[in-house]
């Protein structure tokens, strides 16, 4: 059952196994490029494939985690028009992109009322998610 204390998620593969090696091949070919300067072809190539493999890693793992943002907006557009009628435009522009995110773990009969609470206090990410007392997991965050 996830809660507050155990929602967030670290992908093992991601974040104990590709960033470290990324890393660690980067910063070698930054010191072999030291080491042997730039006249030196190999350095440069081994140098830009480690860049490479890095921003490839971390643009991939922007790029998820961005759509997922877009997603759970549009899932709370969704919510909050099922639960009032109206447009959920009006909070959407009194809330930052990470206060909708918070939002998003609350239960329907408590959204609402936490939601005013987050415009009316400006309450932080940890604020929120500690005053929600029914839990709505997200299983499949990236």
């Amino acid at each position: 059952m996830q809660n507050f204390k155990n929602h967030a998620k670290l992908n093992p593969l991601h974040h104990f196994i590709l960033t470290p090696i990324t890393l660690v091949l980067l910063v070698w070919s930054s010191i072999y490029l030291v080491k042997y300067g730039l006249s030196d072809s190999a350095s440069i190539f081994f140098f830009l494939l480690a860049l490479a493999v890095f921003l490839c890693a971390l643009i991939s793992r922007m790029y998820a985690t961005k759509n997922q943002d877009r997603t759970i907006r549009l899932e709370m557009r969704l919510r909050y028009f099922e639960m009032t009628g109206t447009s959920f435009s009006s909070k959407e522009k009194q809330l930052k992109l990470s206060q909708i995110i918070a939002l998003r773990f609350a239960g329907d009969a408590e959204i609402l009322p936490l939601m005013e609470r987050t415009i009316a206090e400006n309450l932080s990410v940890k604020e929120i998610k500690s005053a929600i007392t029914d839990w709505q997991g997200d299983y499949n965050r990236v």
